[in-house]
């Protein structure tokens, strides 16, 4: 079972939601688009140019997360792994909560270009996130596998399966 972050993170801010609810009572209605959605452009404007409105969406958002991670972990098989994917594990100071943790890696530069090509997002705007998160330093160490990501696909998903099967081992011991 995957449990994603980013789509947990969309969930709880969905329109109608006590989490949207919450974020416009925090930012005005102006964050919102005409049909009443949040206006994640807009929003991600606000907040990664500026820490102090990053840390107060973060304080909505993160606790509603972290409580449908519950659920959903809750309603895994036991036998099973559940891998979560949280980009922002670092930030939030639950690593040490996790039996293993797996960093994806790439340099600045490559993430730079890849949210350039791939999310057709400006430079500053690349950097910017980059620079509201854990240093590349501060996720490797809390690190049990590091995956480098600067090859190709066909060679990440292999160090991917290599993991995968050095985890599936541990649950079966």
């Amino acid at each position: 079972m995957v449990i994603d972050a980013d789509q947990l993170a969309r969930e709880v801010v969905d329109r109608g939601t006590p989490g949207l609810a919450a974020v416009v009572e925090a930012f005005g209605p102006g964050i919102l688009t005409a049909d009443g959605d949040l206006d994640r452009p807009r929003m991600g404007r606000l907040v990664f140019g500026d820490e102090i409105q990053r840390r107060r969406l973060e304080a909505i958002v993160h606790p509603l997360v972290f409580e449908r991670y519950a659920e959903l972990e809750a309603s895994a098989p036991t036998d099973g792994i559940v891998v979560h994917d949280i980009p922002l594990l670092v930030e939030s100071g639950r690593a040490a909560e996790f039996d293993a943790v797996i960093v994806v890696d790439a340099p600045p530069e490559v993430q730079v270009e890849r949210m350039v090509r791939d999310r057709g997002w400006t430079e500053e705007e690349a950097r910017s996130r980059i620079a509201a998160q854990a240093s590349r330093e501060e996720r490797r160490a809390v690190a049990t596998y590091v995956i480098d990501n600067t090859g190709t696909h066909e060679d990440l998903r292999k160090r991917i399966t290599e993991v995968f099967a050095e985890l599936s081992n541990r649950v079966v011991e």
